[in-house]
């Protein structure tokens, strides 16, 4: 019933900065915890940025991003940033935003399965 669709990826030099965006359709997302997360070629998907849907919205992010990248939400046009500053090399990966209807307004998660739908997925490349 909800669609995810991820725009924003591109082509940046080491120290760029990227904004990704998630827009949702079919419902409100109101009260759905969503995620991105990234996939080399050659590599397991792995997390990259999480945030609930509590008051103030409490966020999660990989230790490889702690510092550099930000996700946001913006419940009234039901989308999901990822503000991506300070690129290197290693960030390079197929960028995927996901989502996970609960009633805890609380919830995070950093796995995979816990994800209850997905986008298809926007390229970041980032060049040295």
């Amino acid at each position: 019933q909800v669609q995810l669709v991820e725009s924003g990826g591109g082509l940046v030099q080491a120290g760029g900065s990227l904004r990704l965006s998630c827009a949702a359709s079919g419902r409100t997302f109101s009260t759905h915890a969503m995620a991105w997360f990234r996939q080399a070629p050659g590599k397991e998907r792995e997390f990259v940025a999480a945030i609930s849907w509590n008051w103030n919205g409490s966020t999660y992010y990989a230790d490889s991003v702690k510092g550099r990248f930000t996700i946001s939400r913006d419940n009234a046009k039901n989308t999901v940033y990822l503000q991506m500053n300070s690129l290197k090399p290693e960030d390079t990966a197929l960028y995927y935003c996901a989502g996970h209807r609960t009633y805890d307004s609380r919830w995070i998660s950093i796995q995979v399965y816990d994800y209850d739908y997905w986008g298809q997925g926007t390229q970041v490349t980032v060049s040295s």
